[in-house]
């Protein structure tokens, strides 16, 4: 199963198709493919964006009665004569065409892309108003064609001599007894009645057909022959005629067939276009920024094929860090995320509008790589744990620097320790191609990867610690934790399972622990569990540059940004604080109430020192900086 399939593009397309109004429209839906090409991309969604202005101010546009005429254009190219139903089709769609290029004229204000396309439509009111006067209910019109019309009137007055002998007959009483039923009627193309078949001697004429029963036969006197057979070769001569004017309005139809083409190429770019428009109403949607360098950032987008009072979500990735690794319990929303993600940077390459707020940003990618867990039981475990990894591979081998890769579960289906491992591993391969990448996990080895590496970070799916119940809201920045003990505790399980429980974690980790009782049973738990760290620099605090890892002092705390000033070496510079772990704080390197202004105040005047000497800054200069530290 491919990425589009596992993130239901196709359902996607299919609400998008029932905004269409025509087969016109809905066979760009079927071909409809997310684009890779930046300006295209653009151009798309502004035309998207231009559709909703005219809906917006207009309500309606003139689309009705527009007909998919492309397979009569085929039957013209083959050779073949249309029938007045077909031509009439023909007209219908001329009428579109002509109606949508007045309507768009006057539109290049609020949609100048829209407005530009109809200057290609050609119209073609002579052939419009030919088919329209030649064709009447759905027949060749006797009033323009003198010829046919002295036909018909000898058809019509031929068929009244019939009605009228045979009438003589139904109401002679010669035959009454030997009439099955008193009417005209016709069978195979001729005027018959319907005698008893064991009378059907008693008339001389030809049976033409028979009832089902056998009781009923359907006889042409031999008095009508001579009729019947004027009548049949006037309704060819009739035939013959009504083909010359079809032929003749068809020929009309091959010789502007290039134009007819782009008429309906147009026309089934409008249809799409709107239905694409009015397709963003139903999900609010809204135009996404778009980027080619990998920055996402989702505001309260929503997954379109979910209810509307679905929790959104906020993302971001791409800009500190390229790997997001998402932690929570199990039904949190974890797999709906990623759907999210993948299926609105896919709408967004479709040249449509997302259902999220303004200010969203969606970066193109030549790859949207998946691989999203299909609730196999455990009995199929191993080769659930074989397809992933086969899937894997192929994402790999396929991975470059605009790829987004989604991984639902990863390195589930095997022994914990070795799927961590692997899962790790493939994370940093991934990394190391320059992949976008958001991965689910419950291995808490991968928590403390992502937490330690650069490019990556941690995040959780929420839930409420008092129901218990998945709040499905992302939280960035934090890697979940394990609740396992204390929701268990919480939900009545006997003590002695939760204390053997303890004893089996506590063989596993060495962090420091702390003790507190669950009744009359003595849990070890992790302080991580139970109060977060403080993660928080002061100003004199000592660093590590995770990078280089080297020693440096806080000089500015961190700003909107997280950015902080630390001084390395003889230099004040700006990094990050996700670049930095902390070393020693100040209280344990500095006596209370100690000025920590004094620390770099002396670096600051041998900077300063060393630029006279150098003769790079004058000492009026020198003395206006060190006035402002």
């Amino acid at each position: 199963m491919n990425s589009l399939e596992k993130l239901e593009y196709e359902k996607i397309k299919n609400e998008l198709k029932s905004h269409t109004v025509s087969g016109l429209g809905k066979k760009l839906v079927d071909k409809l493919k997310p684009l890779k090409n930046l300006e295209i991309v653009r151009r798309k969604i502004n035309e998207t964006t231009e559709a909703i202005n005219i809906l917006n101010s207009h309500g309606n546009i003139p689309l009705q009665g527009l007909h998919d005429v492309e397979f009569l254009l085929e039957k013209v190219e083959k050779g073949k004569v249309l029938k007045p139903s077909e031509l009439l089709k023909i007209s219908d769609f001329l009428r579109g065409c002509r109606n949508i290029k007045i309507f768009m004229k006057d539109k290049d204000f609020i949609a100048p892309v829209l407005s530009s396309y109809v200057n290609s439509i050609v119209e073609f009111k002579d052939l419009e108003e030919e088919i329209n006067t030649s064709i009447e209910g759905n027949r060749i019109s006797s009033k323009m064609y003198p010829s046919l019309e002295k036909i018909r009137k000898k058809i019509k007055i031929t068929n009244d001599r019939i009605e009228q002998k045979l009438n003589s007959i139904l109401n002679s009483n010669k035959y009454r007894s030997c009439i099955q039923e008193f009417f005209i009627s016709k069978r195979n193309g001729r005027l018959t009645i319907p005698f008893k078949s064991i009378c059907k001697n008693k008339i001389d004429g030809s049976v033409i057909d028979t009832s089902q029963t056998g009781s009923t036969v359907f006889i042409e006197p031999k008095s009508i022959n001579k009729l019947s057979k004027e009548l049949e070769i006037l309704k060819m001569d009739e035939e013959a005629e009504e083909y010359q004017v079809l032929a003749t309005i068809t020929g009309y139809i091959r010789f502007y067939i290039k134009e007819l083409k782009i008429n309906i190429d147009l026309m089934a770019e409008y249809d799409f276009v709107f239905a694409k428009a009015k397709y963003s109403f139903s999900i609010k949607g809204v135009k996404a920024i778009v980027n080619n360098k990998g920055k996402v950032n989702i505001v309260e987008g929503k997954h379109p094929l979910l209810d509307d009072d679905c929790v959104p979500l906020n993302f971001s990735i791409g800009d500190d860090f390229r790997t997001l690794v998402i932690t929570g319990p199990n039904t949190g929303g974890k797999t709906v995320a990623l759907k999210t993600i993948g299926i609105l940077t896919l709408m967004t390459q479709s040249g449509l509008h997302i259902p999220a707020k303004k200010g969203t940003e969606i970066s193109i990618f030549d790859n949207i790589l998946v691989d999203i867990g299909d609730n196999q039981s455990i009995e199929q475990s191993l080769s659930t744990f074989s397809g992933h990894i086969k899937n894997i591979i192929k994402i790999i081998s396929n991975t470059n620097f605009a790829t987004l890769v989604l991984l639902d579960e990863i390195g589930t289906g095997t022994d914990p320790s070795e799927g961590a491992g692997l899962a790790a591993s493939i994370l940093h391969e991934l990394y190391s191609l320059g992949a976008i990448t958001v991965a689910t996990t419950h291995y808490g080895e991968i928590k403390e990867y992502a937490s330690q590496h650069e490019g990556f970070e941690n995040g959780c799916m929420e839930f409420d610690p008092n129901t218990l119940k998945p709040l499905y809201k992302l939280n960035i920045g934090k890697a979940g934790t394990s609740n396992a003990l204390w929701i268990a505790n919480k939900l009545g399980l006997r003590k002695r399972v939760l204390k053997n429980a303890k004893k089996y974690i506590n063989k596993r980790k060495s962090d420091e622990k702390i003790e507190f009782d669950i009744d009359d049973c003595k849990l070890e738990i992790p302080k991580d569990k139970i109060k977060k760290e403080d993660k928080s620099f002061s100003k004199g605090d000592c660093v590590i540059i995770k990078k280089t890892n080297e020693k440096a002092i806080i000089y500015k705390v961190e700003d909107e940004f997280g950015d902080l000033v630390v001084l390395l070496k003889d230099e004040f510079i700006k990094i990050n604080k996700k670049r930095v772990k902390l070393f020693i704080k100040n209280e344990q390197l500095y006596p209370e109430g100690y000025d920590l202004d004094n620390i770099f105040i002396s670096w600051e005047k041998r900077k300063i020192k060393k630029e006279i000497e150098k003769g790079t800054m004058d000492i009026q200069k020198a003395k206006e900086i060190f006035n402002k530290s």
